[in-house]
């Protein structure tokens, strides 16, 4: 009769196991969901942003070649339609990819913006965005334009296609060394150098220049950087119950 009972409390096990790890493989799956749902919507800039992104893109590769080219120099921050709506193709172009391939950028902005946001919070973030991107592109058209007139660029630069996120990006890109752990920010901050400064020197293109200038408008943003940390440390003390000074 032992026996007996002991072999039914292992067969009963056996039937049992496989049942409590799929309940386990269940559980971990629903928290992978649930932790990316929060990290999405923790970030409503980046991924709304990234969300339009991709329409736009669909949209683009719906065009015939000639249009899309009339349809995004229209969009473009060059200095042509600089010269004649600024504010227009400055949130325009922001809204287009260059290159046409939206999934590297869905990668750049979970690893970049997404955690740049949930630290600065939307609207820091979107400051730093905004400066590098206009900044950036003022700069570097402005450098063009200077060179069209001593003669160092064609007259056609006028008109060349500049649309893209890459600025906002390296301006991100640069504003997360504050965010990296000593000693580990110099490295970083050495790679973002390299990796931006390489090519301008190398190219000397208005583009990388662009990139660069983008950099140095993220680094800085430092301040902004510095205003999140002292509000997260008097919310702190009010939590705790402690009075501020005004």
């Amino acid at each position: 009769m032992r026996r007996f009972l002991r072999q039914a409390r292992r067969a009963s096990r056996a039937r049992q196991a496989p049942q409590a790890s799929r309940a386990r493989q269940v559980r971990r799956v629903r928290r992978a969901v649930r932790a990316g749902i929060v990290w999405i919507t923790s970030a409503p800039g980046t991924y709304l942003w990234l969300a339009a992104l991709f329409v736009t893109t669909v949209a683009l590769h719906r065009m015939s070649p000639g249009f899309e080219e009339d349809f995004l120099r229209r969009r473009s921050t060059n200095i042509h339609e600089l010269s004649t709506d600024p504010v227009r193709v400055l949130i325009a172009s922001a809204f287009y990819i260059d290159g046409g391939t939206w999934a590297p950028y869905a990668v750049l902005y979970t690893v970049f913006h997404a955690p740049a946001e949930h630290w600065l919070g939307t609207a820091r973030w979107l400051a730093v965005v905004a400066l590098a991107h206009v900044g950036a592109t003022l700069i570097s058209e402005g450098v063009l334009s200077w060179a069209i007139r001593h003669g160092h660029a064609p007259q056609s630069a006028v008109n060349t296609l500049d649309i893209g996120v890459s600025y906002a990006l390296a301006g991100v890109i640069a504003v997360l060394t504050y965010r990296v752990p000593k000693p580990w920010h110099l490295p970083y901050l050495g790679a973002i150098l390299i990796f931006f400064g390489t090519p301008l020197i190398a190219e000397r293109s208005f583009t990388d220049l662009g990139h660069f200038a983008a950099v140095l408008i993220g680094l800085a943003c430092y301040p902004l950087t510095r205003v999140r940390g002292r509000r997260r440390n008097l919310d702190r003390r009010t939590d705790n119950g402690v009075r501020t000074p005004s």
